[in-house]
Formats: C-alpha cells, structure tokens, sequence
C-alpha cells in the first residue's frame, strides 16, 4: 500500500452527494480492483455539500487506508464542479472518474486502462443500455445527445457521462482552462487528442435515491448547448429574417385589401392580432436565449473561484499551490 507522500499511477475521483448507503460498497469493490493494478494508485472522494454521514464515512475511510484521500467543498457546488475539484488535487499519470452510486462499475476500469496503454489518451465509458430508468428519462437522454451533436460545434460522444478515463496531459489541460460553467465531457472532447469509447450496459443504482433530477438534467443540457453553440444566437437572424418578410407581405396585402368590405379582408384584419401575438412569442424566447448567453459572460467576468474547500484529507503536503488556484481553501 503505498505511502502518503508515493505519487500515484491511477488516481480515482469520485464525487459525492447523501451517498451514505453506496460508501461501503463502492470502498469494497474499488479496493478489489486496486489491487491487481500495476501501480500505486489514489481515491480522491470529494464531499459535495453532503447532508447525511457522508463526510465523516471519508474520514474513517481516510484514517484505515491512506490511499484514500477526501476533498469536504464548503457547500453543494454541483456534479461539474465536485468533478473539477478532484481533478484540481490529483496526482496519478492516468486519472479515473466515476459516481459513486456504482452505475458506473469500477470493474470497467480494466478495459479503460488496456485502451490507455494501448496509447488512447482519453477512453470513455459508453452506455448501450440504461436498466431499470425510465422509457421518459431514456428517451429525453436519447434526444438530447442527438441535438447536441447536430448542434455543438465540436463532435461530443453520444451516450457517454463523465465516466472515463484522462491521460495526465488530458487532466493538465483540464486544469488550465479557467470558465465556470463547466461541461466536463464536453471540454475533453474540444481538446482533441486520441479518444476511444468502452462500451458498458448501465446498471441501476446500488442504493439511494436518484440526485439527478430532471431540473439539474435540464440545466446540464442547457449549460452544454450554450457552452458548445452559437447556433441559438444565429437563429436571431433567421428569424428576423422570416419576420421581416411576412410583416411586409402582411402590410402589403393589409393595404390593398384596406378598402375591401368581403369576409376575406376581415379575416385578414383578424389575423393581425394573431401576427403580433406570434412577433412576441419570438421576441421573449430571443430574449431568453440572449439571456443564458449573456448570463454566462456574467459569472465569468465576477472572477469568483469554482468552489471553496472547508476540509482536506490526505493532501496537505502533496497538493501544489498552483492546482489550488481556483479554491479557496481552509485545511484542517
């Protein structure tokens, strides 16, 4: 077992949130996997505003086996975030990100691992089933992978999570890149670099409840799209365009038929009214748009770090002061 000041081959990053009851589970079959690697390797857990016995679950977890180590963020920052913090501290050549619910099997770890030494710098877990979810939830995650694709301006791998595995110079990139509304399978995909897919069935949760829910799904979409697109913004002009167009073909038949007293003119009038609900309807959704944009530019510019630390476990010593630049930090 090695040592706390060993670096490490592998590091493993899981975020989590009220995981209480998969903690057990996921320490047991990660560790089986641990030990048949060929190298040392590092758990960073990072507690992302847990409310239940999370936390305190790490720290013993932390003080029987030092290759754990925990990361404790001064609240919930969310999944994107919670992943970025662990990639901020870890020190392995290949680093590994999963869930903690186990729908993500560590035991896929082997393929990812044979593809990265076969030189893949990036190998991402593919999903070809998804069991015991619902035909809404499937469906929903099936529509959405296909409009990002048509719509992103970078090809981003359809059905795939965060689950994957980064070559150091993957991870060292990752770090660099300073925006806030972070989409982590989406950022390693604009980086290039050789990439292949493990194809997994996804098993159901291990225990617990669901944490992504459909408004924190809808946001991850949404945040995704506006990362990767500026298709919504140039369909203002499309529909300008469009608008612009019919508003002169309607002004021009509204004056010529302005003196004609038959039931077509009055049914023409009548439609106005329809034409000016239909010019406002377009106007609030182009002002929504605009607004995730300029939102976005919004939380870049106020300069705030991802997220503050309250609790390091196990990476005092270790930790670099540059990967802590986007922390602060309180280290007990």
């Amino acid at each position: 077992m090695p040592t706390l000041g060993t670096t490490p081959k592998y590091s493993f990053i899981i975020p989590i949130y009220n995981e209480e009851e998969s903690i057990a589970e996921l320490y047991r079959r990660l560790t089986d996997v641990l030990e048949v690697l060929d190298g040392p390797s590092e758990i960073i857990l990072v507690n992302d505003g847990s409310r239940d016995s999370s936390l305190e679950m790490m720290r013993q977890l932390h003080h029987r086996d030092r290759r754990i180590v925990y990361l404790s963020l001064a609240r919930n920052f969310g999944h994107q975030i919670a992943v970025t913090a662990g990639l901020n501290f870890a020190r392995g050549e290949a680093v590994i990100i999963l869930d903690a619910d186990l729908q993500d099997p560590p035991e896929l770890v082997y393929s990812m691992i044979a593809e990265w030494q076969n030189g893949y710098q990036v190998v991402y877990a593919q999903r070809i089933q998804r069991h015991q979810e619902s035909w809404f939830k499937r469906l929903m995650a099936y529509v959405f992978y296909r409009v990002l694709d048509r719509l992103a301006n970078v090809r981003i791998p359809k059905d795939t999570g965060d689950f994957c595995l980064m070559d150091r110079v993957i991870v060292d990139l990752l770090n660099r890149m300073p925006e806030r509304s972070r989409y982590i399978r989406g950022l390693r995909a604009w980086l290039g670099f050789k990439q292949t897919a493990v194809r997994f069935e996804r098993p159901p949760r291990f225990a617990g409840e669901v944490k992504y829910t459909f408004k924190k799904s809808l946001a991850l979409a949404i945040n995704s799209l506006v990362a990767f697109s500026v298709l919504p913004l140039r369909l203002f002009n499309l529909s300008g365009f469009v608008c612009r167009e019919y508003g002169d073909c309607h002004g021009f038949f509204s004056a010529v038929l302005a003196d004609c007293q038959t039931r077509f003119a009055a049914d023409w009038a009548s439609d106005d009214h329809d034409c000016h609900l239909f010019l406002g309807r377009v106007q609030l959704v182009s002002i929504g748009i605009l607004g995730e944009y300029i939102g976005r530019i919004y939380e870049e510019v106020k300069g705030r770090p991802l997220y503050t630390l309250s609790e390091v476990g196990g990476l005092e010593n270790v930790a670099p002061q540059v990967q802590r630049r986007n922390a602060y930090s309180q280290i007990t």
